[in-house]
């Protein structure tokens, strides 16, 4: 009996779409880091690359203090500055978040004498009451695929405590992180490759990829560097008259503010600009917000797209809006626990109807998610007794990562050939990069792009891993990296002096007797 021995799927036959995207931030350069990670495991001491160890009781300016060198121990690891993983590299949850949620995961413990001793009051009565609004009062159970109607109440009631403008628990919906939420409403808006979403560059990849996959068309419209990475609405409408022109129907804009990977905080007048534009052409505002907790800029403040618009005086009537939020960020923190929510504005009834019916294909977004997310909307209030502690702990977050913004922005801007953009907002720095010609030579002798040409030699030669900026799709001729402010202020002080090393040798062997470049920068 013969039978077919051919693969039933190959690299040739899977979905052609899936091919035609990249997602440089868990992409070639994180999987060599992998690779040299295992490397470094099974055999230490084999790279050329250690930085120091602090012990936990000492601070970050011992790496000053030489007479206490002995005190200092060396390890060899890869300082992943490529993804936005809070906890993975070193930032610790919020208690009152985890207490809650071992609370509802274990609700036996609510009825012991020691969890009194061992959890906060206002923790209990949290846990307690969200217990009550879950299936069968336990949270291994499926629920509405918007998620728990009283959480998402919880999210509508945070939403207008921020914003000043009333929020509907009906235009809520919960979901599996703000990348579901964003994969959903590309379901919705794309019809085929006749449509298309506006999307700005440099952009975080999760839009260019959902589009693809979803058979859409990106319409880009470009950052303006020069200006802070700001929004230039003359550049916007140039785009969208360009894609009518060719045939396309753009649906929607897509908006990240704070940016990534830009780290810009648009101001009002820019929000003001984009909200009457997308109401007079008739587009869907996309608002990814997740970045909103942060702000590091004295000049600048988060204000959500339904806020400018109402502020503006428009209604459910006159545009629609989508914001998307999480958990991964802010100073939560919780990537892994996937809880996010979308807000829908000015959409008709049977729409969302449509979408709920697309939303119930997974049944419903996870649990842990769910409660997590209303955790985030509705945080301890004035008179809680975990609010001193939760107030402590966002803050020293906060100011920890405005500390290490500013150790990095002071070391970029201090390298030849790099420019470095005012951090703002949001968790990364994406600076630009002047390399010789031989070194764009090099890369282009060995088929990669400039940048994963730098980045690759970088994660080679000191363990540090980022993202080139060509992932992000950056302007045609410019060379960028994302570099985040995650790892920890020592792990950060113990890199810079690498990168430093690297980069000025970098420079030297590339440069050699060739003319630089005439845009170099200090």
């Amino acid at each position: 009996m013969s039978y077919n021995k051919a693969p039933s799927i190959t690299a040739e036959t899977i979905n052609p779409k899936v091919k035609l995207f990249n997602y440089e931030p868990c992409g070639e350069i994180v999987m060599h880091a992998e690779r040299l990670q295992q490397k470094l495991d099974e055999n230490p001491g084999s790279l050329p690359f250690q930085e120091v160890k602090l012990p936990p009781a000492l601070s970050v300016d011992i790496l000053r203090l030489t007479s206490l060198c002995e005190h200092l121990d060396f390890v060899q690891q890869i300082t992943h500055c490529n993804l936005g993983n809070p906890q993975v590299l070193g930032q610790r949850p919020v208690t009152f978040f985890r207490e809650v949620l071992s609370l509802c995961d274990n609700p036996t413990l609510l009825d012991k004498d020691e969890t009194r001793a061992l959890f906060s009051p206002c923790a209990i009565r949290r846990a307690r009451r969200i217990l009550n609004s879950l299936p069968g009062k336990d949270t291994g159970g499926y629920t509405d695929s918007r998620g728990i109607k009283n959480l998402r109440q919880a999210v509508a009631d945070g939403i207008c405590a921020r914003d000043g403008f009333p929020s509907k628990r009906d235009d809520i919906f919960l979901t599996d992180g703000a990348s579901s939420a964003v994969n959903l409403m590309m379901q919705i808006l794309i019809r085929s490759h006749e449509d298309g979403i506006l999307c700005p560059l440099p952009e975080y990849p999760l839009y260019s990829g959902s589009i693809i996959l979803h058979g859409g068309t990106m319409v880009p419209y470009n950052l303006t560097e020069d200006c802070g990475w700001g929004l230039e609405i003359f550049e916007v409408k140039r785009c969208l008259e360009e894609a009518r022109s060719a045939g396309l129907t753009v649906r929607a804009m897509v908006v990240i503010n704070p940016g990534n990977p830009t780290g810009q905080v648009l101001s009002i007048t820019n929000q003001e600009e984009i909200v009457e534009f997308c109401r007079k052409e008739g587009l869907v505002i996309l608002a990814d917000e997740v970045y909103q907790e942060n702000v590091y800029s004295e000049n600048k403040k988060f204000h959500s797209f339904k806020k400018v618009a109402r502020s503006l005086g428009y209604d459910e009537t006159d545009l629609s809006i989508v914001s998307f939020h999480s958990v991964s960020m802010g100073y939560y923190g919780e990537c892994g626990r996937r809880g996010g929510y979308m807000e829908m504005t000015g959409f008709p009834a049977d729409v969302k109807d449509q979408i709920y019916k697309v939303a119930s294909l997974t049944i419903c977004p996870n649990i842990a998610g769910q409660i997590l997310i209303s955790l985030a909307m509705d945080p301890p209030k004035l008179g809680d007794e975990s609010f001193e502690l939760f107030e402590d702990e966002k803050e020293k977050i906060h100011s920890s990562f405005l500390k290490r913004a500013k150790t990095l922005e002071k070391a970029f801007s201090s390298l030849e050939g790099v420019s470095c953009n005012t951090f703002e907002g949001a968790l990364y720095f994406f600076p630009r990069f002047h390399l010789p010609l031989g070194a764009i030579r090099a890369a282009e002798s060995e088929g990669v792009s400039p940048d994963t040409f730098y980045a690759h030699r970088l994660l080679d030669a000191t363990g540090i891993a980022v993202v080139p900026g060509s992932g992000f799709h950056q302007a045609s001729g410019t060379t960028h990296i994302r570099c985040t402010i995650l790892p920890h202020e020592g792990k950060i002080a113990a890199m810079i002096p690498r990168f430093r090393a690297f980069h000025e040798a970098f420079m030297k062997e590339f440069r050699g007797s060739e003319p630089r470049m005439t845009d170099f920068r200090r």
